[in-house]
């Protein structure tokens, strides 16, 4: 018998983290996080992280574990997330693993197999001064299979791919290989009407996080940590930093916010998509 774990996966403001809440209170649950920002201490605002109160007294893990200065890879979440898992297990309670970041759920409840690598520094950030667009051509030249795969995928995860098949030599669909997933998942996901209404709950977000404060939370960030790669390529932090060096106005700013916000969610659903245990027409 595998161990029993409840994923709630789905894109930003979808609704995921209400659900995980209400579920955990229903059954005697605890909350895994699966979100690559709120490993992040002081990223709040931009990353929607649930407040202590919006927790409503339910445990939460893999939330302000880590500074911003610290890369958290892929196999960081994946060794945390377990023993978490198993933490829960110990205590007779259910772990509920929810969030939006697809990679996160691949290495950890899915079949994918995490090539343990160690970070090259100097070739990495060689790939971040980079275009997005000249990183997957040259995927594209070294594997085919990953280009594909990384198309919809975000810069950093293919500067991660590059940097791989640099250091071994190899095709990076050649060294990611497929493992028994190791638990019993039961898949989960809110119900959205539409595209458009998902759209619409992004940019009202956008309102009310600039209402909670995120100019204020950018600044004090920037004051704080300078312009670290963590914090200038976070949605919602890169587009107020335009801003406030007075590259665009404010909604200029947050007009490209609102934009980076709903490609961000269509990329997630891509992910989400190649579940075939999740079915939905978004």
């Amino acid at each position: 018998m595998k161990p029993k774990v409840i994923a709630i996966v789905g894109p930003t403001a979808s609704g995921k983290t209400k659900m995980a809440i209400d579920l955990a209170k229903q059954i005697d649950g605890e909350i895994v996080s699966a979100d690559s920002r709120l490993v992040y201490k002081g990223f709040d605002i931009a990353s929607a992280k649930p407040t202590l109160e919006e927790r409503e007294g339910v445990p939460h893990h893999l939330i302000d574990i880590v500074e911003p200065e610290f890369d958290y890879s892929a196999g960081n979440y994946y060794d945390d997330a377990r023993n978490a898992i198993y933490e829960i297990i110990s205590r007779g309670k259910t772990p509920i693993v929810a969030g939006g970041t697809g990679l996160y759920f691949r290495v950890l409840l899915e079949n994918f197999d995490l090539p343990r690598v160690e970070a090259n520094p100097e070739l990495r950030e060689q790939l971040n001064l980079r275009e997005r667009e000249d990183l997957l051509e040259e995927v594209k030249k070294l594997d085919s299979k990953s280009y594909e795969r990384l198309f919809d995928s975000n810069k950093r995860r293919i500067v991660r791919a590059l940097e791989v098949m640099k250091i071994l030599n190899k095709p990076f669909s050649e060294v990611s290989g497929e493992k028994e997933p190791e638990f019993d998942v039961e898949w989960k996901m809110p119900y959205i009407e539409s595209r458009e209404i998902l759209y619409d709950r992004i940019n009202r977000r956008v309102d009310i996080m600039v209402e909670q404060g995120l100019i204020e939370e950018t600044q004090s960030l920037l004051k704080k940590h300078g312009r670290i790669k963590n914090f200038v390529c976070t949605i919602g932090y890169k587009e107020v930093l335009t801003y406030l060096d007075g590259e665009a106005t404010l909604e200029e700013a947050l007009d490209k916010l609102k934009q980076h916000t709903r490609n961000y969610a269509k990329r997630q659903l891509t992910w989400f998509r190649a579940n075939p245990e999740l079915e939905f027409d978004l």
